[in-house]
């Protein structure tokens, strides 16, 4: 018997690779759990492929609701911080937290992340936090930089064969903010 393994997953793109590799050797169960992801209808966008990609693939499937407070609560100060800087290890710190705690408490031997499969991703920053936070909960965490060797060329192919929705920002409203200044820009510089 496999051990089982909860996976933190923030959109069905990011999931395809990692999950198949993981398979392998676990008995995986995606958690969609993400109060960074803003506004709403991107939330239940996202939540929706996610959710309708795992059925299809036969995978159980967890997810939380709508809800942007903790994440808030736990950046707060940070807000003028860049991308990549302190606010995003808080960001990794508060989901992985959520994801280890569930882990934890529905008896899964392991826990893990999609998101060092993104070239926007600190994985040695991911990879510090989640081993500090395996030490909190107990249930191990499963380092891997899955950008590496391919998987997210593999992952953007898998997704567009997919037909899924690829999302052009991480997901919070200060990285939106940052993506909507960047067309302004880009566009004000091609008139």
């Amino acid at each position: 018997m496999k051990p089982g393994l909860l996976l933190h997953i923030c959109c069905a793109p990011c999931s395809t690779y990692v999950t198949g590799r993981l398979r392998e050797d676990y008995d995986v169960t995606l958690y969609f759990y993400n109060p960074n992801i803003h506004p709403e209808e991107e939330f239940d966008l996202r939540l929706g492929e996610a959710k309708t990609w795992a059925e299809g693939a036969k995978i159980p499937f967890m997810s939380t609701g709508f809800n942007v407070r903790p994440w808030f609560e736990e950046i707060r100060g940070l807000e003028n911080e860049p991308e990549r800087g302190a606010r995003c290890e808080k960001c990794f710190e508060l989901r992985l937290s959520g994801v280890a705690k569930k882990a934890a408490e529905l008896g899964y031997q392991a826990f893990g992340t999609v998101l060092t499969i993104s070239p926007h991703k600190d994985s040695a920053v991911i990879s510090k936090i989640g081993s500090k936070i395996s030490r909190m909960y107990g249930p191990d965490f499963v380092d891997k930089d899955w950008k590496k060797k391919g998987g997210f060329l593999i992952s953007s192919n898998n997704s567009r064969e997919l037909g899924f929705y690829r999302q052009d920002y991480c997901g919070c409203v200060f990285s939106l903010q940052e993506r909507q200044n960047k067309t302004i820009n880009r566009k004000a510089v091609s008139a």
